[in-house]
């Protein structure tokens, strides 16, 4: 085992110990549930916020990048499958 893996496997013992004395007591382990729960409420406020503030400039916000890249993944697939299929006619 490498020095790199040797590090890495110390820190994640560590880290494992760690939270387990964190979470040993069920009270800071609600605490601790309650502030993430928090945070998370907080990120998904500020993207909201975040997207509105970009449709009211008229720029394109994250979500739309998104669809637009699923749209264009589906459409190299379909496209892939199209050309598959006249190769296949080609070679009768």
């Amino acid at each position: 085992m490498g020095i790199r893996e040797s590090l890495k496997k110390q820190a994640l013992g560590m880290s494992q110990k760690a939270m387990e004395k964190l979470m040993a007591d069920e009270k800071r382990a609600m605490t601790v549930a309650q502030a993430l729960g928090s945070v998370q409420r907080g990120k998904q406020a500020l993207d909201r916020s975040q997207e509105e503030l970009m449709r009211a400039l008229s720029f394109a916000p994250r979500s739309d990048f998104k669809a637009v890249g699923k749209k264009l993944s589906g459409l190299k697939r379909r496209l892939r499958e199209l050309d598959e299929k006249l190769e296949e006619i080609a070679r009768e």
